[in-house]
């Protein structure tokens, strides 16, 4: 079913080269476009390898098309590059329409997904760098998954995982790591889902990545808290004096290598990141992670910072998985005018993550 194009899939254990398998996200997004943005930047894939697991004619006709009122210089040429063409039926291929998600593109995209996850657990990859995908297509198709995330814990066969997101700042060079607690809930069921066995799981998802893909084995780790002001003794919301605060001191103990700073309240826990991004202090003495207890917590200030380069890295897995930081944005897809920094950044990243785990043992054999 599946064919490797022009057999430009290389076996890479001689060069010890990291080997990422890029899928194309919803078709009828702006994932083809920043992924033949990002793979045209004669900066980016160096010593790695980059497989686009795509479907070939689309991509060819998405690439034609863009070429036509925008600079081909400005895009890989699908004919140069490392892509397994994944067939789609002439039905769904057909009722795929650029700039609308719908049953067909969310078919495709869950395609192109299940196909990367199983190669990569069978050993043909070491990573996996997704474009991004619409979660209304793939219930549309049938798939009824919360996000890309849940597909690969549960086909990974983890049930410990999380949403880290990475950001390198351009300004000083500072490396942002926010890792959410509770990621595509209500915001009424926060309050509920938040336990202490559930933040001690997170912590040591956090802990365990700064030490094996950042190679940080000592340091600091801020966590918000939940109420306005971590709820000002109770004036504000329980929260705080009923578990974390007891939750945190216990942590503390436990993890003597850590510096474990919080409950922060909440308004004022990214300063510090925020000048450590710009660079307007000359001390801010940030933290290695940051630990938000839900979704727009944590996604707030770091999209505030760093929409167009953070990079969704899903940890947990028994592979490294990164993602840019934005949605499909079907509104201006096809138009050329998609930003591919994010996109360059998460298979930068990707690379990154995997020489790190080489490099400590994480992964053996490149094979």
């Amino acid at each position: 079913m599946y064919q490797v194009h022009q057999n430009q899939m290389v076996n890479s254990s001689s060069q010890n080269r990291p080997r990422l398998a890029l899928t194309l996200g919803d078709p009828a997004g702006i994932g083809p476009e920043v992924i033949l943005k990002a793979l045209a930047d004669p900066d980016v894939c160096q010593n790695f390898d980059v497989t686009a697991i795509a479907n070939l004619d689309l991509l060819i006709e998405i690439h034609s098309k863009l070429s036509v009122t925008h600079n081909p210089l400005n895009l890989a040429n699908p004919a140069d590059l490392s892509v397994i063409d994944v067939p789609l039926p002439g039905k769904i291929k057909d009722e795929i329409i650029i700039g609308t998600g719908n049953q067909a593109s969310g078919a495709a995209s869950f395609a192109y997904m299940e196909y990367a996850i199983a190669q990569t657990l069978a050993g043909k990859f070491d990573g996996i760098v997704t474009a991004p995908i619409a979660k209304s297509a793939w219930k549309a198709a049938g798939y009824n998954y919360p996000g890309q995330t849940e597909l690969l814990a549960q086909k990974s066969g983890v049930d410990r995982f999380g949403m880290l997101f990475v950001a390198r700042s351009p300004f000083t060079g500072w490396t942002m790591r926010t890792l959410l607690a509770t990621t595509h809930i209500p915001l009424c069921q926060v309050a509920d889902t938040l336990t202490p066995q559930l933040l001690t799981k997170k912590l040591d998802l956090l802990v365990e990545c700064l030490e094996k893909d950042f190679g940080i084995e000592k340091g600091k780790i801020a966590i918000a808290g939940l109420n306005p002001h971590s709820g000002e003794q109770g004036q504000l919301g329980t929260e705080e004096i009923d578990w974390l605060i007891p939750w945190l001191e216990q942590e503390r103990q436990q993890r003597p290598n850590w510096q474990l700073e919080g409950p922060i309240p909440p308004d004022t826990m990214w300063v510090k990141p925020g000048q450590a991004w710009y660079g307007n202090s000359h001390s801010p003495n940030p933290a290695d992670g940051y630990l938000a207890l839900y979704h727009d917590q944590g996604l707030i200030p770091v999209k505030l910072m760093a929409f167009d380069r953070a990079v969704n890295t899903t940890i947990g897995l028994p592979f490294v998985r990164t993602s840019p930081d934005h949605g499909t944005a079907f509104d201006i897809a096809g138009k050329g005018i998609a930003d591919a920094t994010s996109m360059k950044a998460a298979i930068e990243l990707g690379a990154e993550l995997v020489r790190q785990r080489i490099g400590n043992g994480a992964i053996a054999n490149l094979d």
